[in-house]
Formats: C-alpha cells, sequence, structure tokens
C-alpha cells in the first residue's frame, strides 16, 4: 500500500474524538497536513483537535465531504478506526466518491515507517510500558514522537510529534492489525487471551503477535511471561524474578504501598538500586521493560535512571478524581481479569501498608466494577469473580456493550452471584443504572474508603455524579502505573 506522508496532503479523519485517532491527527497538523475530522459530537478532544487547526464536524454525515469541497480542503486520504462499521453514512460517502479508506493501523505504520521506531504490545500494561518509555526518553533529552493510547504526563498529550530521532507506539492487538508494524524494535508485555470478539483462542492470538515479533528489526519480550517464554525467541528479555540468563533484571528489594526498591541487573551484572514511585510487582516489571527499550536504543543508563522519579501514570490509571465526603474516589481502566486483580492488589496494599500516594491512606477498599463487552464477560466471568471476591465491597454497574448485542445468561447480576459463590460473606452490590450505581457508592460507602471504580466504559463518570459540581480534574497518581 502507497503511504504518501512525505510531504503535506489532506487526510481526514472518521472519529476523530477516540483516543487512538486524535494521536494521529495531532502529529499530522503538527507535521503541517490539512487535517479534518468528525466525531458524533463536539467532544473536549475535538475541540482541544480544533484549537490546533482541525476542521471539525459534529456529526458523521456524507454531507461533510460536501463542506470540505466548499472550502477547498478536498480530503483524498480518508482514516477510520474498527470502530467505523461499513454502514457508517460518512463512509459510504467516502468510498461512494472513491477516496482513498485507510484503516489508522495503515496510518500509524506509515509513520512507523518514517523513522526508528518502539512498539510495545502485549495483553496487559503496554500503555503505561509505551508511557514510560516515553517519559524516560523525554527526561533524557531524547523528545521522542509519540502516539499512545492513553494522555501522557509529560506531553499533557496521547500525541506529540518530536523532534528526536525515535518515534514510540503503543500497538494494539485488539483487532489483529499489529502485524501491519515494522518497528526497529519490538517489545512485548505479556500474553493473555482476550478480545474474544476477534480472536478464537489463544493460539490465534499467539499466531498474530508472531507475526508482529517477526516484522520488528528486533524483539524485547517479557521472561517472567510463560507464554512468551515458551512460544517467542526475541533478541532480549526482562525479569523481576531472576537476574540469570536475562539481559535485564530489576529484583525486589521492598515493595510498599507507595514505592518499590530494587536491584537493577544488566547481563547479569549489579548496576545499581533503584527506587521507583511505583507500588506493585507488575509496575515494576512494566518500567523495567520500558527501561530495556530505551537501553537497547543505545540510551546511556545514567541518563535514564535519573528521571525514574519523575515517572507518572498515563490518564484513567489509578487517576485519584477527589476527595468526595471523606472518601478517595480513583478511576482505573481495569477491564480484563488480571487487571482487575493486578489493580485490587496494589490498591489493597495501599490499605494493609497505610503508605498510598493518596491525600491519605484509606482504610477499606470498595470495588466498583463496570463489565466491558458481554463476550469478555462470558468467557471470563469466573476469573472475574475470583479477583473480585477479596474486596470488602463490590458494587457492579450494568454491562457496558461496547456495541456488542446482549448475550443470553451474561449481566452483573450472574456476576454479582458468581463472585458470592467465591465468598459467601462478600457484599455485592447491583445497579440498573449508572445514576442508581451512584447512589449504591453514597449509601454504602464511609469515610476513609478508597472508592476505585475500574472499568473501559463510562464508569469514569461515577465522580462527576457523586460530585457533580466539583471543579477538580483528574489527578494522576504517579506512583500507580498499571495498564
Amino acid at each position: 500500500m502507497s503511504r504518501p506522508l512525505d510531504s503535506p496532503s489532506s487526510v481526514h479523519f472518521i472519529g476523530a474524538g477516540g483516543i487512538g485517532m486524535s494521536a494521529l491527527a495531532k502529529i499530522l497538523l503538527s507535521r503541517g497536513h490539512r487535517v479534518s475530522g468528525s466525531d458524533r459530537r463536539m467532544s473536549p478532544t475535538m475541540e482541544a483537535l480544533q484549537a490546533l487547526g482541525m476542521v471539525a464536524f459534529a456529526s458523521q454525515t456524507a454531507s461533510n465531504f460536501e463542506e470540505l469541497k466548499n472550502q477547498n480542503l478536498t480530503a483524498p486520504l480518508v482514516v477510520i478506526s474498527s470502530a467505523i462499521p461499513e454502514s457508517n453514512p460518512e463512509l459510504l460517502a467516502a468510498r461512494q466518491l472513491q477516496l482513498t479508506v485507510w484503516h489508522r493501523s495503515d496510518l500509524l505504520a506509515a509513520l512507523i515507517d518514517q523513522q526508528p521506531s518502539i512498539a510495545v504490545a502485549g495483553s496487559h500494561g503496554k500503555t503505561t510500558t509505551s508511557t514510560v518509555v516515553t517519559t524516560l526518553l523525554n527526561g533524557a533529552g531524547e523528545d521522542p514522537t509519540a502516539v499512545i493510547g492513553g494522555i501522557v504526563p509529560c506531553y499533557a498529550s496521547n500525541g506529540h510529534s518530536g523532534t528526536g530521532r525515535l518515534l514510540v507506539a503503543e500497538a494494539d492487538e485488539s483487532d489483529g492489525s499489529l502485524v501491519k508494524f515494522n518497528a526497529t524494535l519490538g517489545v512485548i508485555t505479556n500474553l493473555e487471551l482476550d478480545h474474544t470478539d476477534h480472536y478464537r483462542d489463544l493460539d490465534d492470538l499467539i499466531t498474530t503477535m508472531r507475526r508482529f515479533a517477526a516484522g520488528c528489526g528486533r524483539l524485547l519480550a517479557n521472561q517472567d511471561d510463560p507464554i512468551l517464554s515458551e512460544h517467542f525467541q526475541a533478541d532480549a528479555w526482562w525479569s523481576v524474578q531472576r537476574s540469570n540468563n536475562v539481559d535485564y533484571a530489576a529484583l525486589p528489594v521492598a515493595l510498599e504501598g507507595d514505592h518499590t526498591i530494587a536491584d537493577l541487573y544488566e547481563q547479569g551484572e549489579h548496576v545499581g538500586r533503584i527506587t521507583l514511585p511505583l507500588p506493585g510487582l507488575h509496575n515494576l516489571s512494566n518500567a523495567l521493560g520500558a527501561l530495556a527499550a530505551c537501553r537497547m536504543e543505545g540510551v546511556p543508563l545514567g541518563r535514564l535512571i535519573t528521571h525514574l522519579s519523575e515517572l507518572k501514570t498515563p490518564g484513567r490509571r489509578f487517576d485519584f478524581r477527589g476527595d468526595w465526603e471523606g472518601r478517595l474516589v480513583v478511576d482505573d481502566y481495569a477491564h480484563h481479569p488480571s487487571e482487575v486483580a493486578a489493580t485490587l492488589s496494589m490498591a489493597a496494599l495501599m490499605v494493609s501498608s497505610g503508605r498510598s500516594p493518596l491525600p491519605r491512606s484509606p482504610k477499606r477498599l470498595m470495588a466498583v466494577f463496570q463489565p466491558h463487552r458481554f463476550s469478555r464477560t462470558q468467557e471470563f466471568q469466573n476469573e472475574f469473580a475470583l479477583a473480585l471476591s477479596s474486596v470488602d465491597i463490590v458494587v457492579l454497574a450494568p454491562v457496558f456493550s461496547a456495541g456488542e448485542a446482549p448475550i443470553t445468561g451474561v449481566s452483573s447480576e450472574a456476576l454479582a452471584s458468581c463472585i458470592q459463590e467465591h465468598n459467601l460473606d462478600q457484599t455485592v452490590l447491583v445497579a440498573s443504572s449508572m445514576d442508581e450505581l451512584a447512589d449504591l457508592v453514597k449509601q454504602h460507602s464511609r469515610a476513609d474508603d478508597l472508592v476505585l471504580a475500574m472499568g473501559a466504559g463510562d464508569v469514569n463518570s461515577l465522580w462527576s455524579r457523586l460530585s457533580p459540581n466539583a471543579l477538580q480534574e483528574p489527578t494522576t497518581c504517579r506512583s500507580t502505573l498499571t495498564t
């Protein structure tokens, strides 16, 4: 496929407000391309793109192309994501006009082809790991271009067109399109079956990820992950469990509720002791993978270690939203059982240790969980139930469909029953709406609770429902990198 991005051109994004699409739009705008885009409404993201120079449309209709023509802004290249169905009126019009249509992965692949790149893939931790790579490179004076599926704190953006040598990209496996990426360095954090709407089984996922790995110049992978260690041949490995026979290791010395101390090794040689503002072993692994990627691209260790204390989470990863009547409200993107378990374990450590990056240490943990997709809830119901069964109190929101049709027998009520099979004494509440969800939190939480809202849907609206007049913007806890 031809990828004519070396000179300024016109590009139109259908669904420009999405987290992946908006990052690409920002980069093209900064590089002098003529950019237009549409979404179903004028969200803050769309308004920000408009302020940067994008011609914005608050609807996805065929008439948008006529309006572009009237403004002498034709769109020879139209970009869509997997969220745009073929029945979309604007996409139908683009095809009728015989405009070139690319998937967002084609555009990202074109950007990756233009410069040396680090592409971070994996079932969990890829947003955090790519954010840490970007943060460390930026702190070391490398100013990378970044295309990330979350807000990178050091840029306050999910997309940044840097002046440095490297591009850092989050490689999303959800639709298999990452096989198009030919990165200089590929990074795989871990592998576990997810996105069962796309993958038949684990073998199908492994096949796709091996194609991604084969397309990369070099591969860096997590030796602690059993699937990766069995099925992949990496150029370099990292581990937080052992220092022998791996290229990069960080062995924990102390795991606290607000930081981690670890001994750092390269090629089996002890090179120092580091303190990370990151609780949890999984976060140590994410940070080590990021550090290793930077080292493989030739950045001196001393320049990287200096900036470890500056690490902050990407948006929606353990975001402290505010204090509501003594309750500490946090929003997190966890929506797979392993992510939920890791996030809850980290939060429980804050309760048990009395150490926390929050304004004060919580005394009890309330998990507010919104299942994401009927297919995922059906596939992993028991795993979700097991992960949630250790929490003091659970409040379940209705399943967020993400466009899927309901599946008979799959519901938050069914998940609640499964949770209580694991823990008969646990309090599990089920809301029939988001408004009722907020009411249940108000009724059953108490002062000094950590109210942890988890999910990839609209459960992040909980804070505004609890405190509708609050002016506080989401605040990222610098010591809680998760997914």
